[in-house]
Parts: C-alpha cells; sequence; structure tokens
C-alpha cells in the first residue's frame, strides 16, 4: 500500500473523528435531525459548487438517482441521525469507541451479501471478540435501566447500517469520487429536509450563534464534503477494507478531543470496552496475527 494512501486514511480519520465532537456541540442546542440537515445541506451545496467548477455536471439517469438515494439513505440519514440522537445521552469519545464495530458489523454483512467476502474462522472470531467490547460498553448501564443504554444502542446501530452502507457504496466505482460523493449527499439532502421540517420544526428554535454555526462549517465542509471526497478516492485506490482501517484512529482522538474540549469523564468500562473491540478489529484486519506468526500478510 502506498505512502499516499495511508496519508489519505490519516486524514479521513482525523476529519472522522472530529465529527463525534461537532456532534456533542450541535445536538445541545438544535434537534437531531436538524443537525444531521445542516451537516449534510451544507456539504451538498459546497460539493455541487465545486463539481461546477471543475465544469462536471451531476448524471441525471433514473437509475443511478436511485442509488444516490439509497446510498445517502445508508451513509448519511439513518447512521447520522442515530449518532446524533445518541450523543444526546452519551459522550461523544463513548459514540466514537461504538462507530469502530463497523468493520466487525461489515464481516456479517459481506458474508451474506458478497461473493468474495467470505467468513472466515479468524472473522468469526473477531466478531466474537468486537461484540464482546460491546457488551462491555453497553452492558452496566443496560444491566441498571440506564437511559444511556439507549444512546449506545442508537450508535451500534449506526455502526451496523454503516457496515451495508460500505458494501452498498461498491456500486459507484465506476463514477469519479466528487461525483460519487456528490450525488450521495445530495441524496441525503433530499430526504432530510421534509424529516426535518416535518418533525423537528426547526423554526421553533432561537437563531444559532456564531459557534453553532462555525461546528456546522466545520461538520459540514470538512467532516462530510471533503471526507467523503476522500472516501471514494480511497474506495476507487484501496477498497473498503483498507478504509476499515480508519477505526483504529478515530475512538482515541475522539477520546482525547472530548475529553480535553468537552470535559467529558472517560469510564474504565469505555478503555477496557474499545481495547477489546480493538483486538477484534485487528483479528479481523489480518496484519496482527500475520505478524505473530511470522508470515505476509495478504491484505493490502
Amino acid at each position: 500500500m502506498t505512502a499516499k494512501n495511508w496519508g489519505l486514511l490519516f486524514i479521513l480519520s482525523l476529519l472522522w473523528g472530529s465529527s463525534f465532537f461537532f456532534y456533542k456541540v450541535l445536538v445541545a442546542v438544535l434537534p437531531p435531525i436538524t443537525v444531521v440537515l445542516g451537516r449534510v445541506g451544507i456539504a451538498a451545496i459546497a460539493l455541487n459548487l465545486w463539481l461546477l467548477a471543475t465544469g462536471v455536471r451531476l448524471p441525471m439517469a433514473r437509475a443511478l438517482w436511485g442509488r444516490f438515494l439509497m446510498s445517502g439513505l445508508l451513509n448519511n440519514v439513518l447512521p447520522f441521525i442515530l449518532i446524533a440522537w445518541g450523543e444526546t445521552r452519551i459522550s461523544s469519545g463513548m459514540a466514537s469507541i461504538l462507530n469502530a464495530t463497523t468493520p466487525i458489523f461489515m464481516v456479517v454483512v459481506a458474508h451474506f451479501l458478497t461473493q468474495d467476502d467470505r467468513m472466515t474462522p479468524g472473522k468469526v472470531m473477531a466478531v466474537i471478540v468486537g461484540f464482546i467490547g460491546v457488551g462491555v460498553l453497553v452492558g452496566p448501564d443496560a444491566l441498571a435501566g440506564n437511559s444511556q443504554a439507549l444512546g449506545e444502542l442508537a450508535v451500534a446501530l449506526a455502526a451496523f447500517i454503516y457496515a451495508f452502507a460500505a458494501v452498498y457504496s461498491r456500486r459507484f466505482r465506476g463514477l469519479t469520487p466528487l461525483v460519487a460523493a456528490t450525488g450521495q449527499i445530495s441524496g441525503a439532502t433530499l430526504i432530510l429536509l421534509p424529516l426535518s421540517l416535518a418533525i423537528d420544526r426547526p423554526w421553533h428554535y432561537p437563531m444559532p450563534g456564531g459557534e453553532v454555526w462555525a461546528s456546522f462549517a466545520a461538520i459540514a465542509l470538512a467532516n462530510t464534503a471533503f471526507a467523503y471526497f476522500i472516501y471514494y478516492k480511497l474506495l476507487a485506490r484501496a477498497g473498503v477494507t483498507f478504509i476499515s482501517l480508519c477505526t483504529f484512529v478515530i475512538p482515541p482522538m475522539a477520546l482525547v478531543l472530548g475529553a480535553v474540549a468537552l470535559h467529558e469523564h472517560i469510564a474504565l468500562n469505555a478503555l477496557i470496552g474499545m481495547a477489546i473491540i480493538a483486538l477484534g478489529l485487528a483479528v479481523n484486519d489480518g496484519r496482527l496475527i500475520a505478524k505473530l506468526r511470522g508470515r505476509p500478510s495478504t491484505v493490502d
């Protein structure tokens, strides 16, 4: 794998890792669906302007727009709303750890929905270890009847949906990264706009201040528009398995950012659960096991 791909992966990890912090800032003053609409809608405007500046138009084929809408639903609408809602009940650091289970869920989803990514004994072990980690994270709150458990389960469900989104994203390999990202984000905006108007009625909330607009600009332009451009670029160059390595970097970064900027408490079970999930991710990736056995890894 080239140094450029590793550099893009690190940038993508930083962008997605900081999004949990901005969600926490935004859901403190606005309802979740409106927060997601702001993130996706501003990103859609920016991406369409970027596309126009390059002299390219979005394809208007009906079948392709059906895929854009489905991709937007799976990649943005459902998981973003679940994460934003979950962060009204849990810390941004906890949300980032639970989101890191996406590759674990991907093992199961890819086994049933693809022909070239079947389960192996090592992947089964990764799934088991990953679910143990989730149990350590969610278990104490669930057993205590804590309302935080609902927030934790919402983010875990978002990670499960992301697994379907990753498999579905393979349908856009024939498009340029900018066109794929613009179409997906535009499709998500078309779904979110009526949802926000009907459910949140955002006009009942006070006009956001400068801090909120700055957070919207960051999460929309950097964490969404630019991040998904990098995502589709990496998808074409290296594949979804390589992109999933982001999950090793995102949780530690989000934990530190939440602790420093938001003064969030880092619980012991969060650290233990993160370590167990990281072990499951390492087993799933295969590099660590291959290195310990002294064999060359077959994973790019």
